[in-house]
């Protein structure tokens, strides 16, 4: 059995497969000794180097596909090097062999709440596609109350640098003193989207905080700091959005392992 070899290699979680077809592009990748090519398709007993490097291909038998759930704190970046040495969200998360975690969507620096982490590029490509039209949903603290003006202004749109932008919905959610709370929901993903909208409106945003990225939401019990595995009924659901079978799941020879039990609640030290 053979498959596209960006296919295979986002499976490895190097990246989402538009990333993987320009690195083949760019000849980072080799199959069998030989430059690879868009196209390319390799089997069991293919041998792949990237950037120099051996990539084993097991067999092609069905194994563990991984979700997390992560509490990001604000004060962590969600890119793996950063040249001014701030933590990072893939500092706390497990070591995985063979492969790596990739967050599906991003949370600015000082944004916080719910980020979900997946071994299978593949995957979080998928979950990020706007052709999904998984929808974000967040909770957002600003200074003083929008008027009615303002909210119809969000609900059908302002004019970003990288177009125009709208809420699906938005509710209200209380406050006190000069600080109030609203919950938004829209099905985009751009850089900065949400405090980019309040801003084109002249209003600052002094909190934000993910709450739910399609039907995953952000559990009570989870601290911040912390991840889980997503449990089953919940990866179900995610699937379902996406239309997401089972037998795509990661090869189960070099699938990595769960750790015993699930890893509901835990924290790992940042690595330095």
């Amino acid at each position: 059995m053979d498959e596209k070899l960006q296919k295979v290699l986002a499976r490895y979680g190097l990246g989402s497969r538009r990333a993987l077809e320009e690195w083949i592009a760019a000849g980072r990748v080799s199959v069998n000794g030989q430059l690879a090519k868009l196209g390319d398709r390799v089997d069991a007993n293919a041998q792949i180097l990237v950037d120099g490097k051996p990539l084993q291909i097991p067999a092609w038998t069905q194994g563990r596909l991984r979700i997390l759930r992560y509490h990001k704190p604000a004060g962590e970046i969600c890119s793996r090097r950063d040249p001014e040495g701030r933590p990072s969200v893939f500092d706390r998360l497990p070591r995985l062999r063979a492969s790596r975690w990739v967050s599906i969507g991003r949370l600015d620096l000082n944004s916080e709440g719910l980020l979900l982490l997946s071994n299978d590029g593949d995957l979080a490509n998928r979950l990020m596609h706007p052709r999904y039209g998984l929808q974000r949903e967040y909770a957002v603290r600003v200074l003083g109350r929008l008027s009615d003006q303002q909210i119809d202004q969000l609900l059908s749109g302002v004019e970003l640098e990288d177009g125009p932008a709208k809420f699906l919905q938005i509710e209200d959610a209380g406050g006190e003193g000069a600080n109030h709370w609203y919950h938004v929901t829209l099905e985009e993903g751009r850089n900065r989207e949400v405090r980019r909208m309040f801003s084109a409106l002249n209003l600052a945003v002094s909190r934000l905080i993910r709450v739910r990225y399609g039907p995953i939401e952000m559990p009570r019990h989870l601290k911040s700091g912390y991840f889980e595995e997503l449990p089953e009924e919940e990866r179900a659901a995610l699937f379902a959005e996406i239309d997401w079978q089972e037998k795509d799941d990661l090869p189960a020879k070099h699938a990595p392992g769960s750790p015993s039990g699930t890893a509901r609640g835990r924290r790992m030290p940042p690595r330095r």
